[in-house]
């Protein structure tokens, strides 16, 4: 009787599971996110450069830009103050163990110049005010040598944009996996993509 009474508990507790999963599948992004237009891409400020890859994550970065522009949905930005999303990404070494080195700017991006015929009116970054805690306005520090742990595939993260400190706050979505950022392909943003068609598809049915 006790064993009977074990397998039913056990069989509610696996149904339970298997409900949460399914309900898992039908989470969709917020109104907000679905609206965005405007989107910038980010290496992690933390990653190192890796020393038998040491253009992973930029050539990772372009990729992920290359095909979010041949998607067509989202203009690119250069700062967060400009930007309704940031996607940030951070290029798998494979190994759970790898020594890289840290204090290198790899957020960067170059100065914009315009010019009159009075002479150069001015410099700087084009757009809104610089938001606090921006990574592209990262000066980075003395490289040290490091050993980053446990990160072993590609990561995909999403946030929102025009806010001071963008990626302390929870990500919206995240995505991660073996070759994730993988070019010509990059899974990570088709399935992106497949998430925002989802999702207006569902708000869509449930708009009366």
């Amino acid at each position: 009787m006790l064993f009977r009474e074990s397998l039913v508990v056990s069989v509610l507790v696996m149904s339970c599971m298997a409900a949460a999963g399914k309900d898992k599948k039908k989470a969709v992004l917020p109104t907000d996110i679905l609206e965005a237009r405007s989107v910038l891409v980010v290496v992690d400020p933390d990653a190192g450069v890796a020393l038998d890859a040491p253009n992973a994550n930029r050539t990772a970065r372009e990729d992920v830009e290359k095909a979010i522009m041949v998607w067509g949905r989202f203009e690119l930005v250069q700062d967060v103050s400009s930007a309704d999303l940031v996607i940030e990404i951070r290029k798998g070494s494979g190994k759970m163990v790898e020594p890289t080195v840290g204090g290198i700017p790899i957020n960067n991006r170059p100065v914009m110049v315009d010019s009159t015929d009075a002479g150069i009116a001015g410099a700087g970054r084009r757009g809104n005010a610089p938001q606090a805690g921006d990574p592209t306005n990262d000066q980075g520090h003395r490289p040290t040598p490091q050993v980053e742990v446990g990160q072993s595939e590609d990561m995909f993260l999403v946030y929102r944009g025009k806010r001071d400190n963008a990626l302390d706050s929870p990500a919206v979505w995240r995505y991660s996996g073996k070759d994730a950022l993988r070019s010509p392909g990059v899974p990570a943003v088709v399935e992106f993509r497949k998430l925002i068609a989802e999702s207006e598809k569902q708000a869509a049915a449930a708009t009366p």
